[in-house]
C-alpha cells in the first residue's frame, strides 16, 4: 500500500489540477488559435488513465477543450476475460464505450472521439457505427502510431507491458499495414515487471526496463522502430524524448501520435 504520508499533498493536488483542470464552459483560457474553440471527448477504459489523456492531450492539443469519460470496471471486465482465456474486450465493454460515446456526443458536444484504449481498439466499428447518425468522427488512438511504424518500413518491436494489450495491438498492426497495402514485419514483447513498476508509482523504473527490453532486442534483431502498444507507456519520452539518440532507432508512441494526428483533424473541422 501507498504510504500517502511520503507524499507532498498540496503539491499532488495543486499539479494534477493544473493537469486536467475543473469542468467549465466556453473554450479554454489560452493555446494555438486553430484549436481554441474544439472539444475533444477521450474515450478510457479506467479513471487513472484520464491523467495520461489529459497532460498528453494539452501537451500536443494546446487549446482543445478535452473532456475524460471512463471507469475502472472496463479495465477490471477486460482483465477478467483475458486471464479466463475469453475474447477480450468482452462485448459488454463495447457496449458501455457506445454509451459512454453517446454520452461524449450528446450531453457535451465534442467535435471527435478518441479511443484511448488499445485493448479496446476492437470496439471502433462498433463505435464508428454508433455516432455515425451525428456526423462525429471517431480515432483508435494507436492507428496513427501503427501507419508511422508501417511507412518506416522494415521490422517492428511491438512492445507491451498488460497482457490484455498483447493480441489486439498486434492485430491492429497487421490490419494497418494490410489496408495501405505494405507488408509489415514484427516481433513482440510483454514486459510486466514495467507494468508492476507503473502501478506503485515507479515511472522511471517502468522506463528503464523499457529502454533494456528495446536494447536487448536491437542486439539480437534487425529492428528497424517500436511501437510503445499503450498510452500508459507514452511517459517513456518522459526519460527518453530524442529516442533515435538515445536508443538508436524511432520509438512510436500512441500519446504522440495520436494527439498529433488528433490536432489535424481538429484544425481542419
Amino acid at each position: 500500500m501507498t504510504n500517502l504520508g511520503s507524499i507532498d499533498t498540496i503539491r499532488l493536488f495543486s499539479d494534477f489540477l493544473q493537469v486536467t483542470g475543473v469542468p467549465h464552459l466556453g473554450p479554454e483560457q489560452e493555446g494555438e488559435p486553430d484549436l481554441l474553440g474544439k472539444r475533444l471527448g477521450l474515450l478510457n477504459s479506467g479513471s487513472w488513465i484520464t491523467l495520461w489523456s489529459s497532460y498528453f492531450g494539452r501537451l500536443y492539443l494546446p487549446g482543445v477543450h478535452l473532456v475524460n469519460v471512463g471507469n475502472e470496471a472496463i479495465q477490471l471486465n477486460f482483465m477478467q476475460a483475458h486471464a479466463e482465456g475469453r475474447p477480450t474486450p468482452p462485448q459488454s465493454n463495447i457496449d458501455a464505450f457506445k454509451h459512454y460515446a453517446r454520452d461524449l456526443v450528446e450531453l457535451a458536444q465534442v467535435d471527435a472521439v478518441l479511443i484511448t484504449c488499445s485493448t479496446m481498439n476492437r470496439s471502433y466499428p462498433q463505435i464508428q457505427a454508433a455516432l455515425k447518425p451525428y456526423g462525429v468522427p471517431v480515432v483508435q488512438i494507436d492507428r496513427p502510431m501503427m501507419e508511422r511504424a508501417v511507412g518506416h518500413g522494415g521490422r517492428v518491436l511491438v512492445v507491451a507491458t498488460h497482457g490484455p494489450t498483447v493480441d489486439n495491438t498486434q492485430a491492429l498492426l497487421r490490419e494497418t499495414a494490410e489496408e495501405l497495402g505494405r507488408r509489415v514485419m514484427f516481433s513482440g514483447t510483454t514486459i510486466e515487471e514495467a507494468w508492476h513498476c507503473l502501478a506503485v508509482g515507479d515511472v522511471l523504473g517502468h522506463n528503464q526496463l523499457l529502454a533494456k527490453a528495446i536494447h536487448d532486442h536491437l542486439s539480437k534483431e534487425d529492428i528497424s522502430s517500436v511501437v510503445l502498444a499503450q498510452l500508459s507507456m507514452t511517459v517513456f519520452l518522459l526519460t527518453y524524448p530524442d529516442p533515435v539518440a538515445s536508443i538508436g532507432v524511432p520509438v512510436f508512441t500512441s500519446g504522440q501520435c495520436g494527439f498529433e494526428y488528433m490536432r489535424e483533424l481538429l484544425v481542419e473541422k
